[in-house]
């Protein structure tokens, strides 16, 4: 399989199943048909090797037994040929200790041969043997015991005793030819199953090897289809990070121009206010000062309907201005940022009812940086008259070298900054009011412990752009 032409619109986990599943496909049955294999060799060369010790040790303990008759025989015919010749009685001692242990080693081959029946045939002829020459033993002993010297002397010059010693030989060399065949075969058994284990292990070892090979190809082919992946991964991250700057941008320009279209509004709606409905209830108010000296003293119905009407051209007008102020101060134009922003406060206070304190330091600015300032208060005061809750709010305006700061704090309820909602277009507007003006805006509140509202704008320094590189965060 062509690893590297495997299309990268699969996905990483997707593309990872597959060519993991793949690798398994050969992989794992290798390796499992491996073990098994070395498994099953080494049960079988196991049991063969075990078999081979066990006949092996059975031939060694038929040997030993075989030697021992032999050796015992000997010992019994020294010790018979030692009473006969000195007729002391001390060499039949060793002469009955060695054919008790020819009997109990007779004994022993017979267990030894229990389950080979084609060999205890053998066992047993070598038996009857042993039992002729120790019957001519013990012959010549009781005759020797009798004093008949001429019967015992015949026997021992016969070769009876040689021919019955000799069959034992023979029957005690077939016994050992067979014993050594088998252990010759045993040996020949475990060297086979050292060599099959040999063998296996190499085979093992050569599959575990080439297994182990093919899985190095599929990880270093894994690895490279992941790198491209990465790299594709890595490619439409980029992308979509630029997309999502340059829409940014494109949102902050149109929130920045509908900023700008709607102060113009609101300026344009200030002057249409101030020209035209200004202009009407002026005029109104003039024409019922008119009517009120031409009206007859005599009628004071009218004359209180005229004071009415009066009073409320003068609330229209008043209230005209207010709404012009909003929408567009005139008081900076006119007065300058401090005063307005002392206007502003003592209107607030006179319609909430809080306390206010304002305390600012002069401050040179330009009109589109005293309008953010009169704003983010404006707003401020707005919001806090609405939602806080506060006794008192403190206003404060400080300027330095390079930059101006801008605080509005009261001692309401706060709120959880977690809590407030995407919709909070107000704290959006304000931010990114500050964010053009290029300062930075933060605010800090906490359940029970009031809300300020902090402000860091830069000044203007001659022609170059305005901002806050050299200023506290």
């Amino acid at each position: 399989m062509d690893y590297s032409r495997i299309q990268l619109n699969l996905s990483p986990a997707r593309l990872i199943e597959r060519l993991t599943s793949h690798k398994l496909r050969y992989s794992l049955p290798l390796a499992v048909l491996a073990a098994a294999v070395l498994i099953f060799i080494n049960e079988v060369s196991y049991h063969r090797s075990q078999d081979a010790v066990e006949s092996t040790a059975h031939a060694q303990r038929t040997r030993a037994a075989l030697n021992s008759i032999l050796q015992q025989l000997l010992d019994a015919e020294t010790g018979q040929r030692g009473y006969l010749l000195t007729g002391d009685v001390q060499y039949l001692k060793p002469y009955e200790i060695a054919n008790n242990d020819i009997n109990r080693q007779l004994a022993t081959l017979r267990e030894l041969y229990a389950s080979r029946p084609e060999e205890l045939g053998t066992v047993e002829e070598l038996a009857s043997f042993i039992a002729r020459k120790q019957a001519e033993l013990d012959l010549t002993v009781r005759m020797r015991k009798q004093g008949n010297e001429d019967a015992w002397k015949f026997i021992i010059m016969t070769d009876v005793g040689l021919d019955q010693l000799n069959a034992v030989r023979t029957q005690v060399n077939k016994l050992v030819d067979a014993n050594t065949a088998r252990m010759e075969a045993g040996q020949r058994e475990i060297t086979r199953t050292l060599q099959l284990s040999r063998i296996a292990i190499a085979l093992v070892t050569l599959v575990a090897l080439l297994a182990f090979h093919r899985y190095l190809q599929q990880s270093t082919a894994l690895k490279t289809v992941s790198e491209r992946e990465q790299e594709a991964l890595q490619k439409e991250r980029d992308q979509l990070e630029r997309l999502v700057v340059e829409r940014t941008e494109r949102l902050g320009a149109l929130a920045t121009h509908l900023q700008h279209v709607r102060e113009e509004e609101r300026g344009h709606l200030a002057r249409e206010l101030h020209d035209e409905l200004g202009s009407l209830l002026t005029a109104a108010k003039l024409d019922v000062t008119r009517l009120r000296s031409k009206l007859d003293a005599g009628s004071p119905e009218a004359a209180d309907r005229l004071q009415h009407l009066t009073a409320t051209l003068n609330s229209g007008i008043a209230l005209s201005r207010r709404i012009i102020e909003d929408l567009r101060p005139s008081s900076l134009a006119n007065l300058g940022l401090a005063p307005s922003l002392e206007i502003l406060a003592r209107e607030f206070e006179d319609r909430s009812g809080l306390h206010v304190t304002i305390e600012q330091e002069p401050a040179e600015l330009p009109p589109s940086s005293q309008l953010t300032v009169y704003r983010l208060i404006q707003e401020s005061l707005t919001n806090i008259g609405k939602y806080a809750d506060a006794q008192n709010v403190t206003i404060n305006l400080q300027s330095f070298s390079n930059y101006v700061t801008v605080d509005v704090s009261d001692d309401g309820k706060g709120f959880k900054q977690a809590d407030v909602r995407p919709t909070a277009h107000g704290l959006i507007g304000m931010k990114h009011r500050v964010e053009v003006a290029g300062g930075r805006l933060h605010i800090v509140s906490v359940p029970g412990q009031g809300t300020r509202v902090s402000a860091v704008l830069p000044k203007p320094r001659g022609d170059a752009p305005s901002t806050l590189d050299d200023t506290p965060a």
